[in-house]
């Protein structure tokens, strides 16, 4: 057994997303999330399904006037730092994601509070906008990028394994939501699998990989698991 951890020669640590990123592709622009500027556009898409809230810490919300009290709460938080995705071809917003948990001392990141309206959920766009998320945070310098959920949330564990992320365990009575237990899957994506990753989104995101229809050709589960550097997900089978 290695006596000490292998050298990372030139270590620096990366700077901290600041909420003016830029990030914006074909499908979606990230902005910082306003009370103001998003609040009522974002409560209008999830009110469709209040399921979007079953995992989280917080919601539903009951009034668009309650969901801009919240957003006011947490607009001005540098971790958890919440963007807002809004579509670039109806100019409208339909989830929620934010880096969290940002470690820049250990080149760490997380990205989570992802909260997807039903007209995003299973889109080019989510999954584009997540694609931005990690490209940023690697591009910046960070060597891991986490995702967490909770253990029962099979469909956060499987977008987790979709978009390459391996699973590393699952940490036990890690705490109480909403007056529950919640036992919390942990997931990651390291910088050396990052290359080969991005190449699966990018192949992925094509407009050649969608037919006439807007149907997948290839799926990007079966690109990421070609590069996926970790354990695949126990509970998807």
């Amino acid at each position: 057994m290695k006596r000490f951890g292998e050298p990372v020669p030139g270590w620096q640590a990366p700077p901290r997303p600041s909420g003016d990123e830029g990030l914006e592709e074909r499908h979606v622009r990230l902005e910082r999330l306003s009370a103001d500027r998003h609040a009522a556009d974002l409560h209008q898409a999830f009110s469709v399904d209040e399921a979007v809230w079953d995992y989280l810490p917080y919601g539903p919300f009951a009034s668009t006037a309650a969901y801009h009290h919240w957003v006011r709460t947490v607009e001005e938080s540098a971790d958890p730092l919440f963007h807002v995705i809004r579509d670039r071809t109806t100019g409208h917003c339909g989830g929620v994601a934010s880096f969290l948990r940002i470690a820049p001392e250990a080149g760490s990141i997380e990205i989570g509070h992802i909260c997807l309206s039903p007209g995003l959920q299973r889109t080019p766009a989510a999954t584009e906008a997540l694609f931005l998320m990690m490209a940023w945070s690697f591009a910046a310098g960070y060597r891991r990028v986490e995702w967490k959920c909770d253990a029962l949330n099979l469909a956060s564990r499987r977008a987790a394994q979709r978009l390459g992320f391996s699973y590393e365990g699952t940490f036990r009575q890690a705490t109480v939501v909403k007056g529950r237990n919640r036992d919390t899957a942990w997931f990651s994506v390291i910088d050396r699998e990052w290359p080969a990753l991005r190449e699966a989104f990018e192949l992925w995101l094509a407009p050649r990989n969608f037919d006439a229809s807007g149907q997948q050709i290839e799926r990007l589960s079966d690109l990421t698991a070609l590069a996926r550097g970790g354990a695949a997900d126990p509970a998807l089978g």
